[in-house]
Order: structure tokens, then C-alpha cells, then sequence
């Protein structure tokens, strides 16, 4: 069973590689489960959508929602630096709002986006002006972004259709956080790197749907692989599918050889990079999981990149602007 589990896992890649590369780089690729009739995207959103689709109002890259950057300040690396440090800044803080801290986290995703996707140069002296620790977790989410952009066919098929899911608001942070833990307790393995799976399979679980190789639930477990491990629980459970996560990396050598481990659960070098990326920020930086938490799905689409909000397909997704 665990053989089939890496062979359809790696037919599965593609789900993978899309989500998160959709909500970083978004290199093109073969996305599994488009719908069979295409959901009409909301007309314009001239900056990031919130998780309940509104669109903020139009800006320049210098404008603000309190204090807060709405898109990167492309055309200069200190100005980018500027806006970053300005996120991270209330992203770590104790009394930050979750609303603030909500932009903070959607800002850092779409400035990762644009670094992964620019020069080495550019992304050198972005991160050279940046705070140290800002600065050591900007490069891993790069790298992590950089890593999942490479696992991407040379010559992707181009998206005509948006894809057959649908997007809800994940568990609370501190509930998934729990489980996490709990996992970790049971198992010893890290919940970081659980933290991290979740976080490149669905987004910390905003995708429902099954992916081409039929992988389920938040986790995407294969029905065989959920048979040996998922101690009868439901695959669509958090609570459930988290734990099973970590039963079978300690299956597979976690915590001594998390490496051996991951590529145990998707059969890629890149993935295993990039989870190992995701999974050091949550243990250099406390405020890392809070960021990811608040990332969203976005799509790369023949005619643009959308995201897709809670609430899709009902709710129109809503057109990023063209950097």
C-alpha cells in the first residue's frame, strides 16, 4: 500500500505544486479536477482580495490599509524592504489585531510571490535590506516557493477552466495548532513540519476536492494509505487526517530522518525542500504559523492569476493585477 501511495502521490504532485505555487510563484501547471463548466471571475479586484472576496480599493504601491501595504512596491528593492519589514513587524506582534495581522499575512504572501518570480539580483538586494530575522524567513519562504516552481512541467498546460473545489474558511489557528502539538506529543514528530504539509497540500485545509490521483482530505491521503493509517478515523477530519500525517512519518524515520520521511509522503526532492523550508520559519520565528494561516488559494488561469475566496465556487473569484 505504501507503494501505491508514492506512485499516486507523485501523480498527485500536481495538486500540490498548484496550490502552493499559486499562492507564491504561480508557475503554470496542470492543475487536477477542473470543472466541467467554468466559474465567471468577479469583472476587476485592483489589489488582494480578503478570504471574504471584497477587493480593497485601488492603490499604489505606497498606500496603506492603516499603516499596512496592500501591494509590493515592485519598482524598488527598498522600497519592497520598507514594506516587508512593516508586515513582519505586525505579524510578530503580541497586540496586533487579526485584522492587521490578516493584511500583514496576505501583503507577505503576494511580496513572496513577486520574489520568487524575480532576479537573483532583485532578490538579493531586497533581502539585504531587510531585518535580520524578517530577512532569514523572507529567504526560506522564497526558497520554499522556488523549490515547488521547479517541480512544475517545463511546458505547463495552460488553465481555460477554473478548478472543480470548493473553498471554506480552515479550523481556527489555535484549534489546528492543537492538533499539531497533540501529533507531536504522540508521535514526536514536529508539528512544524505537519504545520507545513498541510500547508502545501490545501492550504491548511481551505481546498475541498479530490485530486487526480484521489487523494482526500486535508492532508491528502490516498484511501489505501488511509486504510494503513488512519486508525479509523475520517479523512476529511483535521484532527484525524494530522494525526495520521504523523503516524506515517514515524513510520517512515520522523523525527531522526525527516528527510527520508517526507519523501516518503510525496516522492520529490523539491517538495521535500520545500516543506523542510516552511517547516524552519515556524521554528526560527513564532509569528511565521500566524502568516501562514492567513495565506490564501490563489489560481493561475489562461487569463490571469484569481483568487479564489471562502465561498468558491458560489462566491466569483476575483483577478489579481498583472505585476
Amino acid at each position: 500500500m505504501d507503494g501505491a501511495h508514492v506512485a499516486a502521490k507523485r501523480q498527485g504532485t500536481r495538486w500540490a505544486v498548484t496550490l502552493t505555487l499559486s499562492a507564491s510563484v504561480l508557475a503554470s501547471c496542470s492543475i487536477p479536477g477542473a470543472a466541467d463548466r467554468e466559474t465567471s471571475p468577479a469583472r476587476t479586484a485592483s489589489g488582494p482580495a480578503t478570504p471574504s472576496g471584497d477587493t480593497a480599493a485601488q492603490s499604489t504601491p505606497d498606500e496603506t490599509l492603516g499603516e499596512l501595504p496592500t501591494v509590493p512596491a515592485t519598482d524598488s528593492v527598498a522600497a519592497l524592504a520598507r514594506q516587508l519589514n512593516r508586515a513582519a513587524a505586525t505579524t510578530r506582534r503580541r497586540d496586533a489585531t487579526a485584522t492587521d495581522v490578516r493584511r500583514a499575512a496576505e501583503f507577505e504572501q503576494l511580496a513572496v510571490r513577486a520574489l520568487a518570480g524575480a532576479s537573483a539580483a532583485y532578490r538579493r538586494g531586497v533581502t539585504s535590506r531587510l531585518d535580520p530575522d524578517t530577512a532569514l524567513v523572507v529567504r526560506s519562504m522564497v526558497k520554499a516557493a522556488r523549490s515547488l516552481a521547479s517541480m512544475a512541467p517545463s511546458r505547463p498546460r495552460r488553465q481555460v477552466q477554473l478548478p472543480r473545489w470548493r473553498i471554506v474558511a480552515p479550523p481556527p489557528a489555535t484549534e489546528l495548532l492543537g492538533y499539531y502539538r497533540e501529533a507531536q506529543r504522540r508521535t514526536g514528530v514536529s508539528w512544524t513540519f505537519l504545520a507545513a504539509i498541510h500547508l502545501v497540500e490545501t492550504r491548511m485545509g481551505r481546498i475541498r476536492g479530490v485530486s487526480t490521483a484521489g487523494a482526500q482530505g486535508p492532508m491528502q491521503f490516498l484511501p489505501s494509505t488511509w486504510d494503513r493509517y488512519g486508525a479509523g478515523g475520517d479523512v476529511t477530519d483535521p484532527r484525524d487526517a494530522i494525526l495520521a500525517a504523523a503516524r506515517l512519518l514515524k513510520a517512515k524515520g520522523a523525527p531522526g530522518d525527516m528527510a527520508d520521511a517526507l519523501w516518503h509522503y510525496n516522492q520529490s526532492k523539491k517538495y521535500v525542500r520545500a516543506v523542510s523550508e516552511y517547516a524552519g520559519t515556524m521554528q526560527r520565528s513564532s509569528s511565521a504559523y500566524r502568516s501562514y494561516w492567513n495565506w490564501r488559494v490563489f489560481y493561475r488561469h489562461a487569463r490571469g492569476t484569481y483568487v479564489l475566496p471562502v465561498g468558491y465556487p458560489k462566491t466569483r473569484p476575483v483577478p489579481l493585477p498583472r505585476s
